[in-house]
Order: structure tokens, then sequence, then C-alpha cells
């Protein structure tokens, strides 16, 4: 790439190495360390690796200079030396070519929300006013110190305490008022469950008692976008001096960070200096560590090291405070019998209720009248006839149970006959396809055992229904399909 930002042609032997490389490691990979950012040149034995910074070079010589060399033994039947040369990639034909390289770089859209409550973005990084299509970070301080309207964030006035986020809503309140007391702080859940509304309330509160608190508040997707942004560009200095001298990080959907290696390898090494300094640094995202192996296990010891508290689904009460909560800030009059039926049939997530109460408003304004039950059942009937009540695991269990005979213990116990085992792991895979709960949760309520055996039981059952087979040592004899109906019918009767 020339100093200019375009990108240059490479040598066809320079493109056969990439696309070999590609078969090697993958094209997503590939993309992030070998698009417009480097050349590579093959002469006379030696293969030579323009590069634009010391960090570049020290890390595609610690983790890509045999993948380099094996490429090129396989292209040319000869095992080449490797020079790793730092410099801007000078264009000899003064022309670029963007069919060479640049088709790997991956592409990743800054969309930022969240500033600084002093008015600053998520990142530090230098304006290009050569790039006006790319979000910048500069662009989005430039915006708000224009007067565009902020970014409204949550309290903890606005959530609603239950059964299924009391100890969530207590640690939100203790890293509030005590940062550095409990990190990392990490919340999973599905979606809807309040963790982005916990992480905004961590905001607010630190904002509004120490507001000279360095903070960041972001997505995972804008720290990646802002990370190669600095990676391909601005320079990661600056990034890591913003991100590591922070006394709070929030990061939201860190489950987006799985499979992108490098980025991944930067936030790690961020939370480590962080943590060293005694910083705060509260995670959200869709599933436990466990379930996070694509994040890296060195990653995902960290989050499991701190405080890591689960957030299932909205209980019956707080579902119908939400609905009343959503009601009074569209001044929409609901009666406590609609308020019961939303809560009641609309039972996944809460954005659910926020869409049936939209749905409501927009439906009372339009004909003026006012709500009832049967006004409100027939505006949400699409919305209710395919969510029916939460199956809970102690249900899954009971069915089960009774279904096969068994005492309403046996599937947490220890025995291991197939009388036992094969319902104990039809009742796992009915689990996993009924709830919402984690591999982990699973696996402790069915008698404290680990994730792994949630994932060989999932398996298994699978096995059955793809032969066909009936279970064996189990009375009546069944196929696993035939057993399941009969468990899931004894769940819709329930």
């Amino acid at each position: 790439m020339r100093a200019d930002g375009v990108v240059q042609e490479v040598t066809t032997s320079g493109k056969q190495i990439v696309s070999a490389l590609v078969e090697r490691v993958g094209a997503q990979r590939c993309g992030l360390w070998f698009g417009d950012q480097t050349s590579l040149s093959l002469t006379d034995g030696m293969l030579s690796v323009r590069v634009p910074n010391d960090f570049y070079r020290e890390w595609l010589s610690a983790n890509f200079r045999d993948e380099l060399v094996a490429c090129c033994r396989e292209l040319t039947g000869q095992t080449p030396s490797v020079t790793f040369v730092v410099g801007a990639i000078a264009d000899e034909d003064g022309e670029g070519s963007a069919s060479t390289t640049a088709s790997l770089r991956p592409t990743v859209e800054a969309t930022p929300e969240s500033v600084s409550r002093t008015g600053h973005s998520a990142s530090t990084n230098s304006p290009r006013e050569d790039q006006p299509a790319t979000a910048s970070p500069a662009a989005v301080s430039k915006r708000v110190d224009d007067g565009a309207p902020r970014r409204q964030f949550a309290t903890f006035d606005e959530f609603l305490v239950g059964t299924t986020n009391r100890i969530a809503h207590s640690t939100a309140l203790t890293v509030a008022e005590q940062p550095g007391s409990l990190t990392p702080l990490y919340y999973y859940g599905p979606t809807g469950v309040g963790k982005t509304h916990l992480l905004e309330s961590i905001w607010s509160a630190v904002s509004a008692a120490r507001p000279r608190t360095r903070s960041l508040f972001l997505s995972a997707e804008q720290f990646t976008s802002f990370f190669l942004e600095a990676l391909h560009h601005s320079g990661l200095p600056s990034f890591r001096r913003k991100y590591r001298s922070v006394e709070l990080l929030i990061i939201d959907d860190i489950h987006f960070f799985c499979g992108k290696q490098a980025t991944a390898v930067e936030l790690l090494h961020t939370i480590d200096t962080l943590l060293r300094n005694g910083r705060q640094v509260v995670l959200a995202g869709d599933a436990a560590p466990a379930e996070l192996q694509a994040l890296g296990p060195e990653l995902t010891s960290r989050l499991a090291g701190g405080m890591v508290c689960p957030i299932q689904p909205a209980d019956h009460s707080v579902r119908q405070g939400i609905v009343r909560q959503l009601a009074d800030r569209h001044r929409l009059e609901l009666p406590d019998d609609v308020v019961q039926m939303i809560a009641g049939r609309l039972t996944d997530h809460a954005r659910q209720l926020s869409g049936a109460i939209h749905r409501l408003h927009a439906a009372a304004r339009a004909t003026g009248e006012s709500v009832t039950l049967a006004m409100a059942e027939r505006e949400l009937a699409d919305m209710t006839m395919h969510n029916g009540q939460v199956i809970q695991l102690a249900e899954i269990e009971k069915a089960v149970c009774d279904v096969f005979g068994l005492r309403p213990d046996s599937l947490r116990s220890d025995r291991k006959s197939r009388a036992v085992s094969q319902p104990r792991m039809l009742a796992m895979w009915l689990a996993r396809k009924h709830t919402r709960r984690a591999l982990s949760e699973i696996g402790d309520f069915f008698g404290r055992r680990s994730h792994t055996t949630v994932i060989s039981a999932q398996k298994r059952v699978h096995h059955w229904m793809a032969e066909g087979s009936a279970l064996g040592g189990v009375e009546p004899t069944w196929t696993a399909e035939e057993a399941i109906r009969r468990v899931e019918a004894k769940l819709r009767a329930s």
C-alpha cells in the first residue's frame, strides 16, 4: 500500500502466497493481517514481507513465519528465508489495484452511540479528513460537540427487580458505589433480560457521582471497529493509551468477539492492564464463560475469575411492572386484566412487552377507543398465539418422571442405570429445546453435572432420533421421538 492509502498490485508470487495462506489460516485471519497494509515479494529464495510498523513485524514474525515458509515450499518446492521490513509500501507502477489483497481485508462499520460524560467519544484517535465515509471516533466527538443529541442512558430507578435479577442488580449497585470492588463483573443471559440496562445504570450512577472519572461505555462491535482503525491507520499506541488508562470500562455484547482472534487478544491485554491497576471492568454477553470457548481460554478464565452473574427472563411480577411502566411512559391506561394478559402470554423478553405496548398505543390513537381486554386480544393476536407460558426445568423434570414412572428425585440422583440415565438425557435435551437456560445451569439442576455432560446428552439424543432406535432398558419401550412426543404432550397439558 502506498503512503496515501492506495492499494498496490503485488507480484504474482505474492498473490499466490496470499491465496495459499488463506487455505491454511482462513480468509478472515489472513485478511486482518495480510490486507493492504502488507506486501509480499519472493525473489531468489528470499521472501520479503513489508509491514507498516514494528507491531506488525513482531506479530507476523511470531505467528505467521512458519505458515509463510510452508506456503512458499508448497508453491516452489524450496524453503525460503523470511525477512520482515518495516516501511511504507511503494507503488511501482503508479496505480493501485484493489483486486489483489484488498478483498481479504475485513470490513467493520463503526456506528458508535456511546460517548463519555465529558463529551468525548469512546476513543481518542485523530481525525482523518481523507476518510469521510468512516464513522471515526473523531467524527463522533465532533457531532457531540456540535450539539447533536446524546444517547439517553438508563438508570437504576427504572430497573425493576425480581427473583431472576436480584443478585445482578445488587452487584451493579455495589460496583456503582465502589468501582473496582468487583472486577471484572460479567453479566450473561438471553436477549431482553436487562443486561444493557444494568450496564447503562452503572455508567449513569458513576458519571453522576464521580463526573471526573475516566470511563468508557461501548459495544463489542465498536471496540472492534476502533481497534481495526488503529491497527490499519491511526496507530495502536494512542488506542492503547486510551483504553488502558480508564478507571471504568464497560463493554456490551462480548460474544461478538468470538472468532475475532486479534481483537480478543487486544481485549485480553486491555483487561489485564486494568485489573493490575485495580480498575473496574464490566462486561455483558449472551452465554456463560464456559460456553464462550471461541474467545480463547485466557479471556474466558479472566471472566470466570471475576464476578459472574446470570440473568434469567423476568418473572411474572416483573413483567407486570414492565408493562405498567411502559404504559405510563406512553400515557396509556391499561386495565388490570390487560396487564395480566400481556404479562402472562408474552414471556420471552422485555422487547416483546415493549412491542405490545407500542401496538396498543397506536391502535388506541387510530381508533379512539379505550384499551379493553377484547381489544388487546384482537390487536395482539399474532404476537400471543405463538407465545405460551415459560417452561421451567422443574416442569420438564416432573413431566419426564411422570411419563417414565420414575420417582421425582430420580433424574438428580447418581443412578447410572439406563432406566434413569436415558430419561435424564432426554430431560437435558428438552431443557435445551424449551428453555433459555445455560448448559451449566441445566447440568447443575440435574444433579450438579458438568456442562459437557449436557452436551453429550444432546448428541446421544440426536443420534437416537437419527437412528430411530428404541430406548434400551426403559419400560415401556419407545423410540426417542415417541418418548419426546409424550413428554411434550404432558408439558402442554400441565
